[in-house]
């Protein structure tokens, strides 16, 4: 008869955890709101106009009770802030072996591709008990990429990537939104995402056909744009090789100092579009800027490819 949930369905391995966080929150200001506002009818009753209460008294004060009332919120506060920022940090980095996907948002829709090469819009299969690593860039306003029963959303954002990562625990079929307003139409940008038994994954991204990779896409539009007369091994342009550079740290040069970054996506992708930004060490600022001719899935594709090519060794 009452079927009128105050949640949605748990379907994720953090979202009992988000939950619990919440409910807690909840609690603790509830608890707080009834106490004042009991505080607040009893004073009122008990010193109204023409009750016998001896008022000629002075005010006393107390450090005791205003430490207690300082003291007891601030380590509710406190632990409502190690509790969150505990979670936030188990909840920011994909464990190892997650599932790579690439999203991209525009106005408004979602486009998406597995690493293995299928692509689809507004619907997102993954496996179910394999945790999944989406990462997402937007190609014209900011969107925020949320699924209410995994408990995770993130703000999709033009001009760089964001990441979050989920595992689910249900197969089922549950809804995606943009979270952020991005337009006339932002309630239409929505979809689902379908969590399958592994076996009926496989099925799925085989009846997508046998086509091409992410990195083998990478790897033709890597030579398509004239990347690879520099960047191979094979080469002999003075270029930095990009064989086993992703995930490790490159020397950037800046005047007369060099620091180190990591070769990440935001890195791989900032030295197409900018490259004169951070220029390695030992290095010219020579390459030329792909900003405006390389598509943002086209961009994912390239690094897909870049880091297929991680466990490479470069050649001397």
């Amino acid at each position: 008869m009452w079927n009128f949930p105050l949640l949605p369905e748990q379907a994720s391995t953090v979202a009992p955890h988000v939950d619990l966080l919440y409910f807690f929150q909840v609690g603790v200001s509830l608890f707080f709101s009834v106490l004042i506002f009991a505080t607040i009818l009893y004073f009122t009753y008990h010193y109204r106009e023409g009750s016998n209460i001896d008022r000629s008294r002075p005010i006393a004060q107390s450090l005791l009770l205003e430490t207690t009332w300082m003291g007891i919120p601030f380590v509710f506060g406190m632990i409502m802030f190690f509790w969150g920022a505990a979670l936030f940090y188990v909840d920011y980095e994909a464990p190892p072996g997650a599932l790579d996907v690439s999203v991209v948002a525009k106005q408004w829709m979602w486009y998406i591709q597995h690493s293995q090469g299928r692509a689809e819009i507004n619907e997102l299969h993954v496996p179910l008990g394999q945790p999944v690593k989406l990462t997402m860039t937007s190609q014209d306003v900011i969107h925020s990429f949320y699924i209410p029963a995994f408990r995770v959303k993130q703000d999709v954002l033009p001009g760089r990537y964001t990441s979050l990562w989920f595992e689910p625990t249900k197969v089922g079929r549950y809804h995606l939104f943009c979270a952020e307003y991005c337009g006339t139409n932002h309630s239409a940008m929505g979809g689902w995402v379908e969590v399958m038994e592994p076996a009926d994954y496989e099925r799925w991204l085989a009846e997508g056909g046998t086509g091409p990779s992410m990195a083998q896409e990478g790897e033709k539009l890597f030579v398509q744009h004239h990347c690879a007369g520099c960047h191979r091994g094979s080469q002999t342009v003075h270029a930095p090789r990009l064989e086993g550079v992703f995930g490790k740290s490159v020397p950037i040069q800046e005047g007369k100092d060099v620091h180190f970054v990591t070769a990440d996506v935001t890195y791989i992708r900032d030295s197409i579009l900018r490259p004169k930004s951070q220029v390695v060490a030992g290095f010219e600022p020579l390459m030329p800027s792909f900003e405006g001719q390389i598509s943002e899935p086209d961009l994912l594709r390239i690094i897909a490819y870049i880091k297929s090519i991680a466990g490479e060794e470069t050649p001397q």
